[in-house]
């Protein structure tokens, strides 16, 4: 069985040696062609000057995150649907009953219609004290009881006279009746003004009924379920927009004075062990009073896997610690054989030769530092020359 054991091993190393002859036997005659077509560019490893840097645990969190909550109390009949399922912008995802609401406003309608009838009556008396006033009424002259037309000859302009002023002041009464008038007026229109105002408050009642869906996203988690009564202010759905993710970290301090917005820091998620590259976008204004930590989220390229509440780590500089002088190569040199990097480097002849190096981080926009495997001063191809089954440093970093 041993024997069975070393035997597959050292075929397995000779294949695997042989793949790499191969590989680097490829490269020698693309190399030659495209040295016939003037051939790819060459670069020479310059120092870079690397800081210490520092990473930090954060949270993957949603650009936008809304939960709704119950704004009246009542039975849930509707919610749109589960956890992962998306909706659209103005959607309805929770609906409340609302025939009580209903019953009400019914009422209100009544009360609004009875004020209106009310104002057309009282509109209606103020112009007839206007255009035929009830002094000057055959009722209210102080007449003796005669006959209408004696009355109108005789008792009204004598009353004016008469010792007394038994008959009153018309002028007076007039005023007064214009005013009672006015006044029922008035009223009326208080109350419709009411009864208006009213059915405004149920009908704002029946729309905070529904909950519509204030963006497009997913529904991240229900808290209620068709049937369950609620009261006011009782989260209902939590939801998301998956489109823009990012990253939230409570970063020391000490390492916040490093960071400006709009500055990119490696990070890397818990999917898979994946490196992207992260965007400063907002740094808050206060720190933590307990922890003496400033919060700070970092935009994630568009399409990266995952989801909120994930774990991810930044990687940032610690200006604290004296800087280091490290190899750095352009971004483009770099291929990957299967997961270990390698570049070329031009030998003694002139001709390619396939070395593997050890990665650190970006430097300075698309020139990455190297650990091992490379010197100062040392020639490598800027772009590889074209073999097959191999993926640049950008296609492995890309989100």
């Amino acid at each position: 069985m041993k024997t069975k054991q070393l035997f597959w091993r050292v075929t397995g190393a000779f294949i695997t040696v042989a793949v790499l002859m191969s590989g680097a036997s490829q490269a020698a005659t693309n190399w030659q062609q495209q040295q016939a077509m003037g051939g790819p560019p060459i670069v020479t490893v310059q120092a870079g000057t690397v800081g210490s840097q520092v990473t930090i645990g954060g949270t993957v969190v949603a650009y936008k995150q809304v939960t709704l909550t119950a704004q009246i109390p009542g039975r849930v009949e509707f919610i749109a649907g589960k956890e992962g399922d998306s909706f659209k912008k103005d959607e309805v995802l929770v609906a409340i009953d609302d025939d009580d609401l209903l019953a009400k406003r019914q009422a209100a309608v009544a009360n609004l219609n009875a004020a209106q009838a009310a104002i057309a009556n009282a509109q209606l008396q103020y112009n007839r004290e206007i255009y035929s006033p009830q002094s000057k009424s055959i009722t209210r002259s102080g007449g003796m009881g005669m006959p209408m037309m004696f009355d109108q000859m005789f008792t009204q302009p004598m009353s004016g006279i008469m010792p007394g002023n038994v008959g009153g002041d018309r002028w007076v009464d007039r005023q007064a009746d214009l005013g009672s008038y006015g006044t029922q007026l008035s009223q009326a229109q208080s109350n419709y003004q009411a009864a208006r105002s009213q059915i405004d408050e149920i009908d704002a009642k029946i729309r905070d009924a529904r909950s519509f869906a204030p963006f497009d996203g997913v529904i991240v988690k229900k808290f209620v379920e068709e049937g369950d009564t609620v009261q006011p202010g009782q989260p209902l759905l939590e939801i998301a927009d998956m489109t823009y993710l990012q990253i939230q970290a409570d970063v020391p301090s000490r390492l916040v004075r490093n960071l400006k917005k709009g500055m990119i820091v490696p990070a890397k998620l818990d999917v898979g062990e994946r490196d992207v590259s992260a965007r400063v976008a907002q740094i808050f204004p206060t720190a933590d009073a307990q922890r003496h930590t400033v919060t700070v989220k970092f935009d994630l390229p568009v399409g990266t896997p995952g989801g909120p509440g994930m774990y991810a780590e930044v990687v940032l500089p610690d200006s604290n610690v004296e800087a280091g002088r490290v190899p750095t190569i352009p971004d483009t040199a770099v291929i990957w054989r299967g997961s270990l990097p390698a570049v070329y480097v031009v030998g003694k002849d002139g001709k390619p030769s396939l070395r593997l190096i050890r990665l650190g981080g970006y430097v300075d926009g698309h020139y990455v530092s190297v650990l091992s495997g490379l010197s100062v001063g040392e020639r490598i191809y800027a772009t590889p020359p074209a073999t097959t089954g191999q993926s640049s440093w950008t296609e492995k970093k890309a989100p």
